[in-house]
């Protein structure tokens, strides 16, 4: 259970992530109410899981999740360039986080 708070934590991740740039630097309201709720939901989640995670790799996962997340998002919907490089990139990110969260850590 711990390890699905940090998954649904890191897709909000990328929620806030996206919403931030959608703001224009907070000038926008809906992404910026929109970016709060997702950083709140974020950190909540996280913040849970770590009671029964040990932080390394809990927030490995979580960034890695997020990280991915917003490149991909970005390529796909905000015309962020697509190259090779960026995509074997994320993919070595999402082989990590599998392996994290394969690595038995929590308590």
């Amino acid at each position: 259970m711990a390890w699905l708070l940090v998954v649904v934590a890191g897709l909000l991740e990328t929620g806030f992530a996206v919403c931030l740039k959608l703001s224009h630097g907070f000038t926008r309201l809906w992404p910026t109410v929109a970016f709060c709720v997702f950083a709140l939901g974020s950190f909540g989640l996280l913040t849970l899981s770590l009671k029964k995670l040990d932080v390394g790799p809990a927030y490995a996962v979580w960034t890695g999740i997020g990280a991915a997340g917003t490149a991909i998002y970005g390529m796909i919907f905000l015309d962020d360039l697509v190259s090779t490089l960026k995509i074997i990139s994320i993919s070595l990110v999402i082989i990590g986080v599998i392996g994290l969260q394969l690595s038995g850590s929590s308590h």
